[in-house]
């Protein structure tokens, strides 16, 4: 097997799996004598408990058990937040598995019913008797931290939850400045909606005191660490398994009250507990995402040279801090809005603000989305401003080649990067020149086209550890791999990481066949059960590739550096003399004397004859903390026409340029891009949830929830460059969020640029027909 395979388009080898009807869910464990849960949940947004009637529930052939908070105050802990951004006086407050006292969203736990079939749990929910005295409530940061506003915590005040400053930009610099554009940008709240709802299944084993959850997780050892406190469970004693994962997008990184209620109804009964949820449920209980409201100035000069960003954000957290939620309005957002640019001076101002909303988290991009968004509709509005091509003042600031790596305002260290190449090769693609020429006689004739474009970096590859304790994550940000070769020369390769659906399972295979030249066939990769594999820090940030994929390059080259010692002596010639080439050791300058790579392994196992001072067997592990951050970057163009009779949005085309280093997997990298496209378009012109002035959520169904479809875009037109970082061994950075954090800009760009003969410089997203329709008969109005 040539090395080649690194690059190339291998298929991957889970979707057989998949696409036959052979994956194995969370929701597809079958365990003997299994109950079902299932949780009742607040129809208010706030109110106080009089009281909960559970006696007619509990009477209801085959209920097992109805729990309350009051139940489970003693016997079980709080769910944590595990981000707490340094001098940000965050309010940790408490938020109890099940509500005791007070609910504080629609869709706040209860009750918990556990039955011996799902269809009786759910019956038993109706027959459960709940008591409210219903309280104010708020759904607007802005509204919540004004004096009067309902306070959802006492130790709270005035809803605050953090307050996290940053940067170098002064009132000064924009007082000097020759221009300062100032603009208000609302990034609307979103559902994530991966194909498979949460679920968690448990069992344990009274004569070990072992409990074993089974959960929809982006990271099996967060939820284990996590849940071992919330439980009072030893981690020893406890095991997590992440099966076949159908999608996340950062709604199942968070550890929700619901498996933690699973794990402690299975021990409390001694039998297994399975909970699912259904879509509502989703809607109402698992984590949004967005959902800031931003100030933001950008200064410069009329020649095009942006000299300061500052941004004052208030970012909604729900009404509880879900596990890295604080994080992303923070470090994630705030560090990178300075982008792709020579900007000198930057500043980000981040309110976090409780309210009586479903918690917010991490959602595709998480936070790299949200900076992206403010600097390149302010990008825009500048050049507008200064009557210049907006894609002449982004060639103008992009930091150049020759400048990494380079410390942006905020302290980030850009690894590396080409930014102009990627630009000139989107504008290449897009035949830029020539469609502006041909936007003014489409114009000239009534038709309304326009082009949008974003040029952007994100951080991503989350590490190092040392920087995730100083910017306050509770837990380290390295990775960890085992690549255990069997006497066959056939690999088991180990990952801490926690892929679901981005293609873990044949890029890692991938690694380690162009290391070893064995087929990638041989090569079987194992996760998401932390009885099987060692501690890890799981799949988000973009991280899996860069970290974990790193971790498993140096075990798999301490696998080679085991072989070549036990091939030197099999051969009788020094390990100095000894090269691995295509897959065998050969003595250098006599390549007829050789020992294939199964040969080497064999002799491992055997332990015939091995040198002094070598075990037997033929494995190695790694723990690889990267030294900093990867910082992928692209150009994403668009075109769009618009329908100025019925605000109708047409994507003609869509072209992407992303620069992730050295690509694995072309195919593969593709799809994340093409994914991530459809999720920031989704932003864009679909998807916002809505609530009313009680905190009632409008936009709980897929009826009411727009989600976009294969049918609403053209062929995206994709194109990598490579820049290899380098600070891991692989030159490799993240892709998976490129798409999502480069889409919405592009595509607000282009409908604006396409609607500027109306004079029109603001839609809120989404841009739907009516906002687009609106928006044009303001402007006519205004003529």
């Amino acid at each position: 097997m040539s090395a080649t395979v690194f690059g190339s388009q291998v298929k991957r080898r889970e979707d057989p799996r998949f696409i036959t009807g052979r994956g194995r869910y969370t929701d597809d464990v079958q365990l003997p004598g299994m109950l079902y849960a299932a949780i009742l949940r607040s129809p208010h947004a706030h109110a106080r408990i009089a009281s909960i009637d559970t006696s007619k529930a509990a009477q209801l052939p085959g209920v097992v058990r109805v729990y309350t908070g009051a139940d489970l105050q003693d016997r079980m802990g709080t769910i944590p937040t595990a981000w707490l951004p340094p001098e940000s006086d965050i309010k940790t407050v408490a938020h109890p598995a099940l509500a005791v006292d007070t609910v504080r969203y629609v869709g706040d736990g209860v009750a918990m019913v556990v039955a011996t079939d799902r269809y009786t749990a759910r019956d038993a929910l109706d027959q459960i008797h709940v008591r409210y005295e219903v309280l104010q409530a708020v759904a607007e940061q802005e509204l919540a931290m004004a004096p009067g506003a309902p306070q959802l915590h006492a130790d709270a005040p005035n809803n605050i939850a953090f307050h996290w400053k940053v940067g170098n930009a002064t009132d000064e610099v924009f007082a000097q400045a020759e221009v300062v554009v100032r603009h208000r940008i609302r990034q609307q709240r979103l559902v994530p909606n991966p194909m498979e709802p949460r679920a968690s299944a448990a069992q344990y084993d009274p004569s070990t005191g072992e409990l074993t959850v089974w959960v929809t997780s982006q990271n099996p050892h967060i939820h284990r660490f996590i849940l071992s406190g919330v439980l009072g469970v030893p981690e020893h004693k406890l095991r997590v398994v992440a099966t076949d994962v159908g999608g996340g997008f950062g709604a199942k990184i968070a550890v929700y009250p619901d498996e933690a209620l699973v794990g402690f109804a299975a021990r409390d009964l001694g039998r297994p507990v399975k909970w699912t949820e259904d879509r509502r449920e989703h809607f109402l209980a698992t984590t949004h995402g967005r959902d800031q409201v931003e100030d933001i100035e950008l200064a410069g000069t009329r020649d095009g040279t942006l000299t300061a960003i500052r941004v004052k954000a208030l970012a909604n957290m729900g009404a509880y801090l879900s596990t890295a939620a604080p994080g992303v309005p923070t470090i994630l957002f705030g560090l990178i809005v300075p982008g792709p640019y020579q900007i000198p001076y930057a500043g980000a101002d981040v309110y976090g603000v409780f309210t009586n909303t479903t918690p917010t988290d991490a959602y595709r991009g998480a936070g790299r989305p949200e900076a992206t968004y403010l600097l390149e509709r302010m990008v825009d509005l500048f050049a507008r401003e200064i009557g210049m091509d907006p894609v002449e003042v982004r060639r103008k600031n992009l930091i150049p080649k020759d400048a990494f790596p380079y410390h942006n305002a905020m302290g980030l260290e850009y690894d590396s990067g080409d930014y102009h190449r990627a630009l000139n090769r989107a504008l290449e693609m897009a035949g830029y020149a020539d469609f502006r020429a041909r936007q003014q006689q489409l114009r000239a004739a009534g038709r309304y086209v326009g082009v949008g474009c974003t040029t952007y970096v994100e951080i991503c590859g989350l590490g190092p550890s040392q920087v995730a304790g100083a910017v306050g994550f509770q837990g380290g940000l390295w990775e960890s791999s085992t690549v255990r070769v069997h006497p066959s020369g056939k690999v088991t390769v180990f990952t801490g990481a926690s892929p679901h659906g981005q293609g873990e399972e044949t890029t890692f295979a991938q690694i380690v066949a162009s290391k070893l030249h064995i087929p990638v066939e041989d090569i079987e990769v194992i996760h998401g059960d932390t009885a099987r594999i060692a501690m890890g820090w799981g799949t988000y940030g973009s991280r899996t590739t860069p970290v974990g994929g790193s971790a498993l390059a140096v075990a798999t080259d301490r696998v080679i550096e085991k072989a070549k010692k036990i091939a030197a002596h099999m051969l009788e010639v020094s390990e100095a003399d000894v090269e691995f080439v295509d897959g065998s050791f050969q003595a250098k300058g006599a390549p007829q004397r050789r020992a294939s790579f199964q040969d080497v392994t064999l002799q491992a196992y055997l332990a015939w004859n091995l040198p002094a001072g070598v075990e037997p067997g033929l494995e190695a592990s790694a723990f690889y903390d990267p030294a900093n951050f990867t910082y992928s970057f692209g150009t994403h163009l668009c075109m769009v026409e618009v329908d100025a009779e019925t605000g109708d949005v047409t994507i003609d085309r869509y072209i992407a340029v992303d620069d992730c280093g050295r690509v694995i997997n072309p195919m593969i990298a593709e799809g994340q891009v093409h994914g991530g496209i459809v999720q920031g378009i989704g932003q864009a012109l679909y998807e916002g949830a809505v609530y009313d002035d009680q905190a009632q959520l409008l936009t709980g169904t897929w009826m009411d929830y727009a989600m976009p479809k294969a049918r609403f875009f053209p062929n995206f037109e994709t194109a990598f460059t490579e820049t290899p970082s380098p600070h891991n061994p692989l030159g490799v950075k993240g892709i998976g969020e490129t798409g999502t954090i480069a889409a919405t800009p592009t595509v607000v760009n282009a409908v604006l640029d396409a609607l500027a003969p109306f004079g029109v410089r603001e839609i809120p997203m989404p841009l739907t027909p009516q906002r687009v329709w609106q928006a044009i008969q303001n402007g006519r109005e205004a003529e």
